[in-house]
């Protein structure tokens, strides 16, 4: 996992394409960051010429300061829902960044050096939880256990305001299947590291 944070921004970029709820996970984000962990965060959209199918991403960056400028050059954490957000960003992503990915939807050629990488069927996993729109609030719950960006808490509470009211209950599971995964993937690489050390 990821230093305590300090003054320095966190810059996360997430993509995908229209209808996977990118832009809602990267505004769920930035709420959680303001609203209940006390932090400042800015977020801004882009989507390619069509609202559902094309191209879109999510900018958000979090601070303890105000956010002078809203915009990321270089993605601390870089999530990819899409094989096109993989590719037109993955050379972005700097030195120590993290990489996260759909499983399903990207394919990695080769070992970025220098980031750490996961990944994860969030959309699989939302399908078996009853409707795939949920994959973003899966990769939420994901990103809560791989990354300190946001706490967990914060992170759930911003989700179950910002889906509709009968819906939380599956948003709820969504969120911690996503979590249960990444905290399962954080115990596999540690397990690695020691084996490694060995």
């Amino acid at each position: 996992m990821a230093s305590a944070m300090t003054d320095k921004e966190r810059h996360i970029l997430m993509t995908g394409f229209g209808g996977q709820g990118v832009i809602m996970a990267g505004d769920i984000l930035g709420t959680a960051a303001t609203i209940y962990d006390g932090k400042f965060a800015t977020m801004t959209q882009a989507y390619g010429p069509e609202a559902r199918g094309g191209a879109c991403s999510a900018q958000i960056i979090i601070g303890n300061r105000e956010v002078l400028f809203p915009y990321i050059e270089e993605p601390d954490v870089l999530i990819c829902m899409s094989q096109e957000g993989y590719a037109k960003n993955i050379g972005n992503l700097g030195e120590g960044g993290i990489l996260i990915f759909e499983t399903d939807l990207v394919q990695i050629k080769d070992a970025t050096s220098g980031v750490t990488t996961y990944n994860i069927p969030a959309t699989r996993f939302a399908e078996e939880l009853g409707n795939k729109m949920m994959a973003n609030i899966v990769m939420l719950g994901f990103l809560a256990a791989v990354s300190d960006l946001v706490s967990v808490d914060a992170l759930r509470k911003a989700v179950l305001t910002a889906v509709p009211a009968p819906t939380r209950e599956n948003n709820s599971r969504a969120f911690e299947r996503g979590r249960e995964y990444g905290k399962t993937a954080l115990k596999s690489r540690a397990k690695q590291g020691r084996l490694a050390r060995d």
